[in-house]
């Protein structure tokens, strides 16, 4: 079982900068791929980035240049660093974790960007 806490959230102007972290605790011995996804209001949830555990990463294209993830293998930890932030980006961003085939997400965290 993962547990995966995420932090970082807030409210921030548009051309600002917010960085997420998430944090998976349980018996876990090293997670394959963690990543974040979003869902704004009255959307289906989407892909932001993704990263294995060799450090692949995968943007969406919404987000590229902007966004950069990173993790730490040895905390299984893995944060989302986002600059000039757009209104468009407004959204719950959920953790993602892929362990021995099985996603866990995170409770989401609330991103909003003021125009």
């Amino acid at each position: 079982q993962v547990h995966l806490v995420e932090s970082g959230g807030g409210l921030v102007r548009a051309g600002g900068s917010l960085r997420l972290s998430c944090a998976a605790s349980g018996n876990i011995f090293r997670i394959n791929t963690m990543g974040w996804y979003r869902q704004a209001p009255g959307k289906q949830r989407e892909l932001v980035a993704i990263i294995t555990s060799g450090t692949n990463t995968n943007y969406a294209d919404s987000v590229k240049d902007r966004f950069t993830i990173s993790r730490d293998n040895a905390k299984n930890t893995v944060d989302l660093q986002m600059n000039s932030l757009k209104p468009e980006d407004t959204a719950v961003y959920y953790c993602y974790a892929v362990y021995y085939s099985l996603a866990y997400w995170g409770q989401g965290t609330q991103v909003t960007v003021s125009s």
